[in-house]
């Protein structure tokens, strides 16, 4: 991609961190989703004042993206930016999402005209929903994102060139594309908590805050659920801001 950029003529400067593939991952986890393997990415993009900064998971599969400030921008909110921006170009399209961060993605594909569908989480029910709905994108806030250009498969490259060209053609940074949307729908991010009955405690939770009694749901939401492969209940948590 650079090498095609550049022979384009494209203004575009790669700054490359822990750019040499090492199986013995001396620089921790490739999992940005942890808070602790953030910080190369974000003192990088400070340090070199770049417009955006791009993290990829072990298998490349995912990108993250960091602002020109060096935040973080959850997943979440670049499911509504691109859900919003593929609109822009089918107007009335179907956005399949998945089910555990939903507000700002069902306001923004209805604010721009298109119909959101829930999905189960998952590569094989999105891509499944996906043809099911003749959609023409699809996104989960854990940053997995399906195009119907590309045979309705993920991918983590696609994802950060769209936002790259939304950049340039709002003129505006990443920040200001997503500022309005987290303030409007702020979210925890996940929270992951090593339990000894991370079952009870996923009851617990459903027991406490999904009766209609508490009176919680137009205000917040909270996700909870038992990871597949450990003993963690990763939570989310968002909330519906109301400007008076």
């Amino acid at each position: 991609i650079e090498a095609r950029l550049e022979a384009l003529g494209a203004p575009v400067e790669f700054i490359k961190i822990h750019n040499t593939p090492d199986g013995t991952f001396p620089n921790g986890i490739p999992n940005p989703l942890l808070p602790e393997c953030r910080d190369d990415t974000r003192k990088a993009v400070i340090e070199h004042g770049a417009d955006m900064g791009i993290a990829f998971d072990g298998d490349f599969d995912r990108c993250f993206l960091f602002d020109e400030k060096g935040q973080f921008i959850e997943g979440y909110y670049i499911v509504g930016l691109l859900a919003e921006a593929f609109l822009e170009k089918h107007p009335g399209a179907k956005i399949i999402h998945d089910p555990r961060l939903t507000w700002n993605t069902e306001a923004v594909v209805t604010a721009a005209g298109g119909t959101p569908v829930m999905s189960k989480t998952g590569h094989a029910f999105i891509k499944e929903r996906m043809r099911t709905e003749d959609a023409i994108y699809g996104g989960e806030m854990s940053a997995h994102h399906y195009f119907r250009d590309f045979a309705y498969c993920d991918s983590g490259m696609i994802p950060w060139l769209l936002v790259a060209e939304l950049v340039c053609l709002k003129g505006q940074s990443l920040g200001e594309l997503v500022r309005d949307r987290m303030a409007a729908f702020p979210a925890s991010g996940e929270i992951n908590s090593r339990l000894a009955e991370p079952a009870a405690a996923e009851c617990g939770i459903q027991s406490k805050y999904s009766a209609p009694e508490c009176g919680i749901q137009s205000k917040y939401r909270i996700d909870g659920r038992k990871n597949a492969s450990n003993p963690d209940i990763i939570t989310e948590i968002v909330f519906r801001v109301t400007y008076i």
